[in-house]
């Protein structure tokens, strides 16, 4: 698992975490999500860094990425929309089901062959419908299907085994454990289970954001570039209609962006600008606010960012307050506001 180049893995260590993001309530703070965050110039410095950007964290589908760039390298035929839903945690939608259905045609197997862990969709009016004609939990509605059908195609056509591919030391998790410490720069700190069952590697948040940039940056004839242009041109693919890391990479041009369960996202320009989030709490209203932030601080122009502002603190029946991310994050320039700090260097 382990290469000779990358640096020492991340320490594990409670993470110190700083303020993120205030929640807002008729001009006063009602209350503070923690977190870290990590910006990254063009050159990969970090431009800017809140929290604890060294410590080990699980980036949960974050990255997915990661992953792709790894099975295209061992041999992944998949492009376009199916090498995105590869890298997705898609809402459940026909088209998303699909795409699995596919995978698995071209692999000569079903659903039967999945191992991930059955679920609902994850869309909630997906999830409604769904309910609603009396369908219950399975492995192709699970949001992670998409992946887990590309690794058993890949394992089919590497002449791998089916049955455990899952295991941490399959040839397939050895590949991508490889392939996570090369981009990310840094041996992997731990590994455990993710809710889906395939192996979860601890990183650092710096390490994530650097390998956003690599993959955002890469050569058109590289895997990262397929795996890059993919994302970037099927978002809803990799996500769902709606969803608001889709959303990012429509409103801002040449972004790549995942997230992940717990609060985690990452985003990347071509230029290798990138940040990399990690909300202390998993809370999503504090994710989506923390990362437009973030990447106006990277530079990337406000007006863009626009709508991504969160969702409104109301009280009888109006707003009176939303979720603001704290002054540190404010793009240069701007000014700063007495209530929101944050130690951070720039």
């Amino acid at each position: 698992m382990r290469s000779s180049f990358p640096a020492d893995a991340p320490a594990i260590r409670e993470p110190r975490h700083a303020p993120v993001a205030h929640v807002v309530r008729g001009g006063m703070i009602e209350g503070v999500h923690y977190g870290s965050v990590a910006v990254l110039d063009g050159e990969g410095e970090v431009r800017t860094s809140i929290g604890d950007i060294e410590a080990a964290c699980y980036p949960r589908s974050a990255l997915k990425p990661v992953q792709a760039v790894a099975m295209v390298r061992a041999g992944l035929p998949l492009d376009g929309a199916l090498l995105a839903l590869a890298m997705g945690s898609h809402s459940g939608e026909e088209h998303h089901l699909a795409g699995v259905r596919r995978v698995l045609e071209l692999a000569g197997l079903t659903e039967a062959d999945l191992r991930n862990v059955p679920d609902l969709p994850y869309g909630p009016a997906v999830r409604d419908a769904w309910l609603r004609e009396g369908r219950g939990p399975s492995r192709l509605a699970q949001n992670c299907s998409g992946k887990h059908a590309a690794m058993l195609y890949l394992c089919k056509l590497s002449g791998w085994p089916l049955e455990s591919y899952l295991d941490a030391d399959h040839p397939l998790q050895r590949a991508i454990a490889e392939v996570v410490e090369e981009l990310t720069g840094r041996h992997i700190a731990h590994v455990t289970v993710d809710g889906c069952g395939s192996p979860l590697f601890a990183v650092s948040l710096h390490g994530l954001a650097r390998a956003a940039a690599r993959i955002a940056t890469a050569a058109p004839d590289t895997a990262e570039h397929r795996v890059a242009n993919a994302l970037r041109l099927h978002p809803e693919m990799a996500s769902g209609t709606g969803r608001d890391t889709a959303a990012l990479m429509r409103a801002v041009p040449g972004l790549l962006a995942k997230d992940g369960f717990e609060g985690v996202q990452l985003a990347a320009l071509p230029d290798g600008r990138a940040v990399a989030v990690k909300v202390a709490d998993g809370a999503d209203r504090a994710r989506t606010v923390v990362t437009a932030a973030a990447l106006a601080r990277a530079g990337v122009e406000p007006r863009l960012l626009a709508g991504f502002t969160g969702e409104p603190v109301t009280g009888g029946g109006r707003t009176v307050g939303g979720i603001r991310p704290v002054a540190a994050l404010n793009p240069p320039g701007a000014p700063v506001t007495a209530n929101a700090t944050a130690t951070a260097t720039a």
